[in-house]
């Protein structure tokens, strides 16, 4: 086995993460957006760092529940059977820290401040828990709140205190010295709660020197998943554990932190750079879930977050599920409003119908998500109401004789099944990390989604931030088909109420009327209004590179993007990009020469959308003539040339030594733009470059774009196609071929194939 077979399948980001050198970059923070791969990306690390040579007892992954931990010990032993990896939850983890043995000189009691005993017999074994005070071994329960409660009334404290936070030291002296009692019956019961485990390790941890150094040599290497559920006594426990070693690999997803009534803590991913100084972050955007449709509108949820927090989802995934046509027709999100529930149901009902039979899916591909329990007990009624089946329903089995002519005794009690599939009717805490093709997501209302938010100014900023975080995971959960349920009318809490729809439903566009407009005048209209919009960013430029500091380029390209969109907008297109997960496969740390046909001014934003990055491009000097367009040119890093006096081949080795190994650049292999939309004659020059550096080509094709500007006959919209070609790693083609030539062997290739998508 290699290297090469771990990393099989892998986009750029996800092999860049796998690979990652902690003694060269430090810490890694993989924020990993929405159905991106996360669990193949920490398997494979895993099973990478135990290819590298790591023993796997050295190593130890951190996750939530004991499903998610099962499912990744699977996949790492597929390819090292019995490899003895701690892959646990963090309670499971602190349980299993109490209950082993310490090599130890000295006794503490952290929970009595300054009592210390020693060992007899130093150099000894004492089990860790023993070490805290303990007196049996510790064993999880479920606490008695009434009984906690009892006991906790007598000592007439000021301060709130909960059972999960009776070893917690954040309690003044006082305070902990009139809990001391309540503590101590627990060392002397060894009845714990879950969260009772994790303070006690961290004492442990915290106040014995042996016990520390026990587990840091235990385990050299800590992979932690869900980053950001965290709570801030799982966050003390990953660090005292870590130390000061660089062996730290996370993964999570602010934009999916939605735990935070259960005390998660999203300030552990969003100061991850700040605790950890030296830390690298990689990305991962590309969705392998949803069609393209679906994350347009999951990344708008969010556009106005912090940019070094941001991500721009990606669709990964070519073929669709299997290759049903529903993914391949890529629909736009629908908003259905209804004025009441049984308006709002037979739609519902209707719909699912019709597209159970219209695209043959089964009715575990379809879900109606809500974001309150009594709500799903609403819906799942309706269904059955309409003899559609639900899933997790049990529904009888009536036993029959052998001959199937008279039903058994009635002393036989029938068998009962669970139905499998069946709508699924869930909340959308439930539904994280689920997927279906067909999602109806209800109940898109203030008070609703977002729910009511309560306290002050600050505490109701903090929840509605969850809230919308819980919006993009209902949104996310939707792979070819979403509909948004608004009822301006329902029955809740016992009382017919009015809803407001909600803040979050997408609002819908007010275009400029352009229809009757003389075509000179809407080309003016046009021109004016890009140069405004350039105008406006270049005279806030100087505040805005004061306020992102260190990630202006970050904001950058995202400005570059917003303006791309905004050109589409008003030069009235409708952009349609396929096959953009070939994306996905480029390695952008490498240099990238990206050859597209070429009809129109209009092509350069198209090619902004279609590769969703910033690129340079070769363009003639006279561009720079035009008003504001030559300051953006500068800064996207375009390279000016004079084609009647050549040079443009020294012009583009000069920035490419300039800009080291990542540049991106843009040319028309053509030099000139064609006026029957017909390809022209190939220039050799990107296939040279290209070929002098190593790098990746990736061919594009742009399908209607000369009537958008140039050959504009009216104002109607436009629609223009651009495919996404797969791209060309140079360096492997030289590998298999030693007399490789890039104008013999790729330009014709590159030709014919772009030839051949026109």
């Amino acid at each position: 086995m290699d290297a090469e077979e771990i990393l099989k399948g892998l986009n750029s980001d996800q092999r860049a993460a796998v690979l990652h050198d902690h003694d060269k970059n430090a810490q890694l923070l993989i924020l990993a957006g929405a159905g991106s791969g996360k669990t193949s990306v920490l398997t494979k690390r895993i099973q990478y760092r135990i290819l590298c040579g790591v023993e796997p007892e050295k190593i130890l992954a951190l996750t939530f529940t004991a499903k998610a931990a099962a499912e990744m010990r699977e996949r790492v032993q597929k390819l090292f059977p019995g490899a003895g990896v701690r892959l646990c939850t963090f309670h499971s983890l602190a349980l299993y820290m109490l209950k082993c043995g310490i090599p130890c000189v000295e006794r503490r009691f952290p929970i009595k401040s300054g009592m210390t005993t020693r060992v007899d017999g130093a150099g000894g074994e004492c089990p860790a828990y023993e070490l805290l005070g303990f007196k049996k071994i510790p064993s999880p329960t479920e606490s008695s709140e009434r009984e906690f409660s009892q006991a906790l009334s007598k000592l007439k404290l000021k301060v709130k205190v909960s059972r999960e936070n009776l070893f917690s030291d954040c309690y003044s002296a006082a305070v902990s010295a009139k809990l001391q009692p309540l503590r101590e019956a627990v060392l002397e019961s060894g009845q714990v709660v879950f969260e009772d485990l994790i303070y006690l390790a961290i004492h442990l941890l915290e106040t014995n020197e042996a016990a520390c150094n026990y587990f840091r040599e235990q385990w050299k290497e800590i992979l932690v998943d869900e980053y950001q559920d965290i709570n801030p006594s799982q966050y003390r426990l990953v660090k005292n554990l870590l130390g000061d070693r660089k062996q730290l690999f996370v993964v999570g997803d602010d934009d999916q932190a939605i735990y935070g009534f259960r005390g998660a803590d999203i300030g552990n991913i969003e100061r991850f750079c700040e605790d950890f100084k030296e830390s690298t972050q990689i990305r991962l955007e590309w969705n392998y879930r949803s069609v393209p449709n679906v994350l347009y509108l999951a990344n708008d949820i969010f556009k106005n977050k912090p940019i070094h927090l941001r991500k721009m989802l990606r669709a990964g995934n070519l073929n669709g599920s299997g290759g049903n046509p529903l993914y391949k027709e890529n629909r736009k999100p629908e908003v259905w409003v209804s004025e009441n529930p049984v308006e709002e149901v037979q739609k519902i009902i209707l719909s699912i119908k019709e597209m159970r039979v219209g695209y043959d899916l089964a009715w575990k591909n379809f879900a109606i998500l809500v974001r309150y329990n009594r709500q799903r007990l609403y819906y799942e009624q309706a269904l059955r109401d309409y003899n559609i089946p639900v899933a997790g329903d049990s529904v009888e089995i009536p036993s029959v004789s052998d001959s199937g002519a008279e039903p058994a005794s009635p002393e036989a009690a029938s068998p009962e099944v669970t139905v499998e599939d069946g709508v699924h009717v869930e909340t959308v805490h439930a539904s994280k990390g689920l997927q279906y093709a067909v999602v109806y997501y209800a109940g898109l209302c203030e008070k609703l989604t977002p729910g009511e938010c309560l306290g002050n100014r600050k505490a109701r900023k903090k929840q509605l931030d969850e809230e919308r975080r819980l919006y993009y995971v209902g949104v996310t959960r939707a792979e070819a088909c979403l509909f948004l349920l608004y009822c301006k009318r329902r029955f809740w809490k016992g009382k017919l109420r009015r809803f407001r729809r909600s803040r979050f439903l997408p609002k819908e566009s007010r275009n400029v009327s352009v229809a009757f407009m003389p075509v000179i005048l809407f080309k003016i209209f046009v021109v004016a209004s890009v140069l405004g919009y350039m105008l406006f960013y270049i005279l806030t430029l100087p505040f805005t590179k004061l306020y992102y500091g260190k990630n202006f380029n970050a904001w950058l390209d995202r400005k570059i993007l917003d303006f791309s969109r905004f050109c589409m907008k008003v030069l009235r297109v409708d952009l349609t990009i396929e096959d953009q997960a070939q994306l996905g496969k480029v390695d952008w740390s490498r240099p990238v020469f990206v050859a597209g046909n070429h009809n129109s001014f209009a092509d350069i934003p198209i090619v902004f959308l279609a590769i969703q990055k910033t690129v340079g491009f070769v363009a003639k000097k006279s561009l720079g003539r035009i008003p504001f367009l030559h300051f953006w040119m500068h800064k996207i890093g375009c390279i000016l040339v004079n084609r009647e006096k050549g040079g443009a081949a020294k012009a583009v080795r000069e920035a490419i030594a300039k800009r080291g190994k990542s540049v991106r650049i843009f040319i028309f292999p053509e030099g000139t733009r064609s006026k029957t939309g017909a390809l022209g004659v190939f220039k050799s020059g990107v296939f040279r470059f290209a070929c002098e550096n190593d790098a990746i080509l990736l061919p594009l094709v742009i399908k209607g774009s000369g009537p958008v500007w140039e050959r504009r006959k009216d104002t109607k919209r436009c629609k223009v196609d651009v495919k996404v070609l797969a791209p060309i790693d140079v360096l492997e083609c030289r590998k298999e071929n030693e007399k490789f030539d890039p104008k013999v062997h790729m330009l014709p290739m590159v030709h014919q194939l772009m030839e051949k998508e026109l």
